[in-house]
């Protein structure tokens, strides 16, 4: 029985149209990210990591389609930094969006 996982993580890279998207929302964390934590000096450190993941998601997508293993390591990564993300939001809340 194949694993339906690895045939999702491990597929073709989806195009520019899916980079596109990707890249368009890490450049919506990004500036969040400089409004909040530059300007309004808040530490917004959680849309950072967010841009950071989104963008290795773009990254994965715009690549050529014979570099699918390229590609599902950058998923998987990306992956991985938003679970931990999500991970440290809801059992160390203090860390990601300070003392209250």
């Amino acid at each position: 029985m194949p694993s339906k996982i690895k045939d999702v993580v491990f597929s073709e890279p989806g195009g520019r149209r899916n980079a596109f998207v990707m890249f368009a929302s890490s450049l919506a964390m990004l500036s969040i990210y400089i409004y909040y934590d530059v300007l309004r000096d808040v530490s917004s450190v959680n849309s950072l990591i967010m841009a950071v993941g989104f963008a290795l998601s773009g990254f994965a997508e715009s690549l050529p389609t014979e570099r699918r293993q390229m590609a599902g390591g950058l998923r998987v990564t990306a992956v991985l930094l938003l679970t931990g993300l999500l991970v440290l939001t809801i059992f160390a809340p203090e860390l990601i969006l300070g003392p209250r």
